[in-house]
């Protein structure tokens, strides 16, 4: 069945002959992609501006999570991650913890170390420049991807100082980027019903705006799967792309399934396959700007982050090791997968893999060898 075909059948043939022409997709627009039942259609369309862009390349690091402490001050609605002091399942990593995972991520031939935590109500500011420090001296090869915008931001609270300098400091301690996280959606009404004492989203722009602009690029997310409507994802999408033209500090975009089990919404359900496909075939569409659309495959399974490599998606994150937030979220997928699994994955889906740095500069594989450090 051709392309023709398909979109005519599904109401998206004009939104296909937008994209063939180069033509920017509206909010109108991303209310079609959303309407649309046929999967197959929105899907191989993604896939085709996916194409033009990257090709039939799929990157993929070595890579290791490290989510320093679960303490936390706010307690939002959807997480199940953050407790407070002396709760069941709280827990604080020691430096000689967090160093020794650090070295674990060296030996084991990773090349990026992804820190975020919980806001810690006792450490003070000084605390998470001498994390990064004390890990960046030791293992200078990792590149340190550390702290949401939400992190950030209470960094500033602590320190007692503008955004700017904060990110200063945490560059010369050895930060090399910042996650995405913490974005969830991008609209009031979302924000006051369930994180409210968090960070709202003029705020989360405006912290990423701050890192771009001081040469620190940074990833951007959605949380779909709860309270969310199609068009507050299309106004998310579309917040994202607006800072993008500002700043073009955005690498990739990524999706992030909502698991409900162990939250205050956990009644909510969790949403299936389908509904992750189409945010990714949505966000490469509307996201033209953007580089890269990642699936995240803790969060929706290896075998539907594979599927996604056929509606828009052009990265498989990488091999993680030791995730907590999702799982403390009810999560059954793996917490590490192996190198040669991910470029199994991509094999499989009918790409080409390669081993990408966080920036995603093409690294040797296979990779050479390492010197030995304490």
């Amino acid at each position: 069945m051709t392309l023709e075909i398909l979109t005519d059948r599904s109401g998206l043939f004009e939104l296909s002959r937008k994209v063939d022409r180069g033509e920017r997709l509206t909010a109108d627009d991303g209310m079609k992609l959303y309407a649309t039942t046929e999967i197959a259609a929105l899907g191989q369309l993604a896939d085709a501006a996916n194409q033009r862009r990257n090709g039939l390349r799929v990157g993929y690091n070595v890579n290791r999570h490290i989510n320093y402490s679960n303490v936390c001050k706010l307690s939002c609605m959807f997480c199940a991650y953050a407790k407070k002091h002396g709760q069941d399942g709280a827990y604080e990593f020691s430096m000689d913890e967090i160093l020794a995972r650090a070295k674990e991520a060296y030996e084991q031939g990773a090349d990026e170390v992804h820190i975020v935590g919980g806001l810690h109500p006792d450490y003070p500011w000084e605390y998470y420049p001498a994390m990064l420090r004390a890990i960046k001296s030791r293992y200078p090869e990792l590149h340190l991807k550390a702290f949401t915008a939400v992190e950030i931001d209470y960094f500033a609270a602590l320190a007692g100082k503008p955004h700017e300098w904060v990110l200063r400091e945490l560059v010369a301690a050895g930060l090399g980027s910042l996650p995405g996280g913490g974005a969830e959606i991008l609209t009031d009404r979302v924000w006051k019903k369930l994180y409210r004492d968090k960070m709202g989203p003029d705020k989360w722009i405006e912290v990423h705006r701050i890192a771009h602009k001081a040469g620190v690029r940074s990833n951007s997310t959605m949380l779909h799967g709860h309270i969310e409507r199609d068009d507050e994802k299309v106004e998310h999408m579309l917040r994202i792309r607006a800072l993008q033209d500002e700043t073009g500090g955005f690498m990739t975009f990524i999706p992030l399934r909502f698991h409900p089990d162990n939250t205050p919404i956990r009644r909510l359900g969790i949403v299936h396959g389908v509904s992750s496909i189409r945010e990714i075939a949505v966000g490469r569409l509307l996201l033209d700007n953007v580089p890269h659309v990642k699936t995240y495959w803790i969060m929706t399974s290896l075998e539907v982050a594979q599927i996604c490599l056929t509606m828009g998606a052009d990265d498989m994150d990488g091999t993680v090791v030791e995730e907590k937030i999702t799982h403390m979220a009810g999560a059954k997928t793996p917490e590490h997968v192996t190198e040669a699994d991910l470029r199994r994955c991509i094999e499989e889906a009918g790409r080409i893999p390669y081993r990408r740095s966080t920036t995603y500069e093409e690294l040797p594989y296979p990779a050479p060898a390492r010197p030995v450090r304490d």
